[in-house]
Formats: C-alpha cells, sequence, structure tokens
C-alpha cells in the first residue's frame, strides 16, 4: 500500500476511535468576528494590540496557518453556511439585495438540525433581511440579530438595521421580535449565547453561532476599552483596539463558562476573523500586503483556530485550507449525513485528517478562486472577470487587481514571498497560463449561479418596517428617499462607511 494510502487510513482509524461513542455529537461554538485581521492578535506579533484570552485559545488550538475567506463580509458567511464560493451563492456584494443568499442552497445549520443539533446565531447574519431569507428559516432554532451589514445601517432596498440603532444599547431582534437591550452590542451577543447554552445543555448538542458586528466602523466603543490603548496609537486605532479588546474578554468569558458548566471537553470552539484587516493594517498587519476589499492575501488571509480540549491536540497546521471546508468539516464531527445535492453543493473538504494529523498529506494542486465583486450595480459582470481577483494554490498567487473585461495578472511565489512584493509572472509564464485557464472555466462555471444581479428590493428596509410595526411611528420622506431599491449608486444620507 502507498504510503499516502497508510497515511489515510491511519487517520480513518483515529477518528474513529476519537468520535465513538458520547462525543460522537459534540457541542460546538462559532465566533466569527467583524473586520478584524490576522494582524489584530497579540500572539501574531501585533507590537500594541494585546488579546491575552484569543492568545490561550490559540495556544489550545489546530492552527490552521494558511486559511483563505473572502475579500469582505457577506461573501465569507455565504461560503461558511453553504461549503461552496459566494458567486454561486449569489452573493457578489454586501448591499443591493446581491448580499442575499440563495433560497436554493441547504445551510449548515439545517444540516446540523437534521443530525440533532439545536441551533443558535447571535449577532450578524447578513444574508437576507427579507422573511424568507431569515435566519430562523434557514436552520436557526434560536435567533438573536441584528439587520443588515451592520449595526444601524440603512441602504436600498432590503438591506438595513432597525431605526436609530447604535452600539449601545441596540435593538436586538429575538426570534422575530424586537428587544430594547441595554448594553454593548459585543456584550449581549456573548452574553445571549451563553444564556442559550444554558438552557439548552445536556438537552441535545448545540451549535452556537456567535457573529460579532465588531470591530467593523463606525468605530463605536466602551470609553474603558478605548482608554486602554488612548496615546499608544492614533485615535481611530485606539477605537478599533478597544473594540478588540472587549472581544477578547468577551472570549475569556465564554471559555470559562463553559468549564464551569462542566462543557468544556465536549465542545468544540472555532474562532476566525471574517476578512482582511481593516483598522489595524496601519500599525500591523503580519507581512501581507492588502487588506478588507483586495484579492492580496491581505485581504483573505484570516485566523482558524480549533480547539477541543482532550480530543485535538494544538499544533499548526500549514495546508492550504479555506472557509470553503467548515462546512464539511463541522457536518462529519457532527456525524450529519449528506443528501447526494448538498454533496454536490459542497465545494471544500472536510478538514478532520488534518484536525487529528496536522502533517497528514495535502493536495500540493489545491486550487482557491477569489474575486472581490462589487462591480456597478445591474452591469455587465463579464466586463468586471478580472477586476480584483486571484487563483491560490498552495505555491502560487495569481492576481488581477486593475483588470477589468481582460485580465492584468501578476504571479507571486507566496512560498518564498509572503509579501508579495516580487512579481514573477515574466519568469513563469506556464504557471500563469495554466492558472488563467483554471479562472476561465471556473468563471464559466460559476457565471449563471450570479442570481441576485438584477434582483430589486422592498421600498422599506424590512427591519425598520417591522420595528415600526412593533413600537409605532413610520418612515419619513428622506427615510424612503434613501432606501428607494431602484438606485445603481448609493444616495447622499446612506451610510457610506459601513457598506462593507
Amino acid at each position: 500500500m502507498p504510503h499516502r494510502s497508510i497515511a489515510a487510513a491511519l487517520v480513518a482509524l483515529a477518528a474513529s476511535a476519537l468520535f465513538a461513542g458520547e462525543s460522537a455529537k459534540p457541542n460546538i461554538v462559532f465566533v466569527l468576528t467583524d473586520d478584524q485581521g490576522f494582524g489584530d492578535i497579540s500572539a501574531h506579533g501585533n507590537p500594541i494590540l494585546r488579546t491575552p484570552n484569543l492568545d490561550r485559545l490559540r495556544a489550545e488550538s489546530v492552527r490552521f496557518t494558511d486559511f483563505q475567506v473572502s475579500p469582505t463580509c457577506a461573501p465569507t458567511r455565504s461560503v461558511l453556511h453553504t461549503g461552496r464560493h459566494e458567486f454561486k451563492n449569489g452573493v457578489s456584494h454586501t448591499i443591493f439585495e446581491r448580499e442575499r443568499l440563495t433560497l436554493q442552497a441547504t445551510t449548515l445549520p439545517q444540516v446540523l438540525k437534521a443530525a440533532g443539533y439545536t441551533t443558535g446565531i447571535f449577532g450578524k447574519w447578513h444574508l437576507g433581511d427579507e422573511d424568507d431569507y431569515q435566519p430562523g428559516r434557514r436552520g436557526y432554532d434560536e435567533v438573536y440579530i441584528h439587520g443588515g451589514g451592520g449595526i444601524g445601517q440603512t441602504y436600498p432596498g432590503s438591506c438595513g438595521d432597525a431605526p436609530g440603532n447604535t452600539y449601545f444599547d441596540p435593538a436586538i431582534r429575538h426570534n422575530g421580535k424586537f428587544e430594547k437591550t441595554h448594553g454593548y452590542c459585543t456584550d449581549l451577543f456573548f452574553a445571549q449565547a451563553l444564556k442559550w447554552i444554558e438552557s439548552v445543555q445536556g438537552r441535545q448538542p448545540f451549535y452556537a453561532y456567535i457573529a460579532t458586528n465588531a470591530p467593523h466602523s463606525p468605530l463605536q466603543v466602551r470609553p474603558e476599552d478605548e482608554a486602554r490603548y488612548a496615546g499608544k496609537v492614533d485615535a481611530n486605532t485606539a477605537k478599533y483596539f478597544g473594540m478588540v479588546a472587549n472581544i477578547d474578554d468577551n472570549v475569556g468569558r465564554l471559555l470559562e463558562r463553559l468549564r464551569t458548566l462542566g462543557l468544556e471537553r465536549n465542545t468544540l470552539v472555532v474562532f476566525m476573523n471574517d476578512n482582511g484587516g481593516t483598522g489595524g493594517v496601519r500599525t500591523f498587519n503580519a507581512g501581507m500586503r492588502g487588506q478588507k476589499g483586495t484579492p492580496y492575501l491581505g485581504g483573505t488571509h484570516a485566523a482558524s483556530f480549533w480547539r477541543w480540549p482532550g480530543k485535538l491536540a494544538p499544533a499548526d497546521c500549514d495546508a492550504l485550507t479555506a472557509h470553503l471546508d467548515f462546512f464539511p468539516t463541522i457536518a462529519e464531527i457532527a456525524g450529519a449525513k449528506l443528501s447526494a445535492d448538498v454533496q454536490k453543493q459542497i465545494e471544500g473538504r472536510s478538514l478532520l485528517p488534518l484536525l487529528i494529523e496536522p502533517g497528514a498529506a495535502r493536495d500540493p494542486d489545491r486550487t482557491l478562486f477569489t474575486h472581490v465583486g462589487r462591480w456597478p450595480r445591474f452591469s455587465d459582470p463579464d466586463q468586471a472577470k478580472f477586476a480584483k481577483c486571484a487563483v491560490r494554490t498552495p505555491r502560487w498567487h495569481l492576481v488581477s487587481e486593475r483588470g477589468g473585461a481582460t485580465p492584468a495578472w501578476e504571479l507571486y511565489d507566496v512560498a518564498t514571498d509572503h509579501g508579495e512584493q516580487t512579481n514573477v509572472a515574466a519568469q513563469h509564464a506556464d504557471i500563469v497560463a495554466q492558472l488563467a485557464a483554471r479562472y476561465d472555466t471556473w468563471w464559466r462555471e460559476t457565471r449563471p449561479l450570479l442570481v441576485n444581479e438584477k434582483a430589486i428590493g422592498p421600498k422599506l428596509n424590512p427591519f425598520k418596517a417591522a420595528y415600526w410595526q412593533q413600537f409605532g411611528g413610520g418612515p419619513t420622506a428622506e427615510d424612503y428617499r434613501i432606501m428607494e431599491p431602484h438606485q445603481t449608486q448609493l444616495p447622499g444620507g446612506a451610510k457610506k462607511k459601513k457598506k462593507r
């Protein structure tokens, strides 16, 4: 038997032993932060920011050190929920109805419910605000969320939050009804998740998805958190780092509560950030080029920590991995049976062999595709086929940042040039041609699935309409102007700073 076959067989035996018996269905807690970069963790080398609880989580985890996500938030969330590229889910933007996850997709929480799990989401959804697209109809039993892509947002059509919301005391939609809360948003999301976990523990395994909207702008931060970094960095970075520090505090409370509840050893905790960095990249970007909204590694390289005490041995794994792999990995760990249609939907692969043996054989030719999307509304996507796109293999990164209908390829050997400083396209024309051909094939397969490009939303954000129906009040003429659903550009007054 070839060496790789023997290794695969050993890993399969180890997996069988690991998940045998009562531990076959562990609880799962997934924490996903919004606009925190890979470099916004002190263990990754940040010289200013201190994140002791994330550092501890990282130290106790299997760490995928070459983990890739999408360059902006709704795209990454759609991939995590379906196991396939965001364009195949109809998601090519974060607004203009192009953030809606196609109703034809099967979601991870739906699969987990069929496997005996109860499921909850706490924080940011951002995959459609109309009723049919809401998480309560996409597999979640418990729903505690804000609207749009961030607290306080207002955009044309469906994407937007409750009126007047800020990060302090926001109105949160809890299982279809708004609750006027008291506290800071991140604290509220973690506290509600823990309250729900305590209510369901022991009855059936749970999947808790805690999706913070911090440290996404606007930089609304608790004064005591901002004070931690005041005078150490510029004012905006101090606010941003304070928001990350607050997330870190909540991660610490989460881990401690799981311990005191006796759940620590039967709970897998996964932590990721959703795209490249933003507010902290000027201070530290882990040596990477680019940030959120770019096709370079600084736009897509994310943290990926998987902690399960007594089951997974902490280690680094340098295999090329991605958000595409989250769905099939969690499904396998949960013992879920996937239908033929779901297996066809999933483009990722289970990371379980690498979780058990981080040095296990990996695919040297694995290929990932990135496209920032966000071309002008109602325009021809083919005119932006090569705008801010990339093809990644374990060694190579083919990037076209300035292209359009035709490419402007750059090639980087990221095995030796992780900062993507030296374009070697001229020296490796054969690699450029090979990866460009793969990209052309991928685009042909993907293009017909961009189902939201001509979609028109409602005249009012559904979250605002539901809030006014519950509490009274109603839209002004200015509200109707800003939310008018046929607009191709953001009107004056829309929350432009938060559109990603």
